[in-house]
């Protein structure tokens, strides 16, 4: 984990992974046909929870992975409006 993150933004995380164990602990109880809504709704809780304090967080940079593609998918564009400018006339 980034050290570089606010306390806040941990404590998010750490609401969203007791949400998320809630919920497993909801679907294994309704897979035993024993269904226990109170988990189910600690995890919507949770999770509720966790976004609150995660959404402030800043996406991180693009990596730049597929920055080829995306030159050439823009340049394409651009050719073909060049294209379909001159039939508008």
């Amino acid at each position: 984990m980034d050290s570089d993150d606010p306390l806040i933004f941990r404590v998010g995380m750490f609401f969203y992974v007791l949400g998320g164990g809630a919920f497993i602990l909801f679907v294994t109880s309704d897979l035993a046909e024993q269904a226990d809504f109170d988990f189910l709704f600690i995890a919507l809780l949770m999770m509720g929870i966790g976004w609150m304090f995660r959404r402030g967080k800043a996406p991180p940079p693009s990596a730049g992975r597929f920055s080829w593609v995306n030159k050439q998918r823009e340049e394409r564009k651009k050719k073909n409006q060049g294209k379909q400018d001159p039939k508008k006339k």
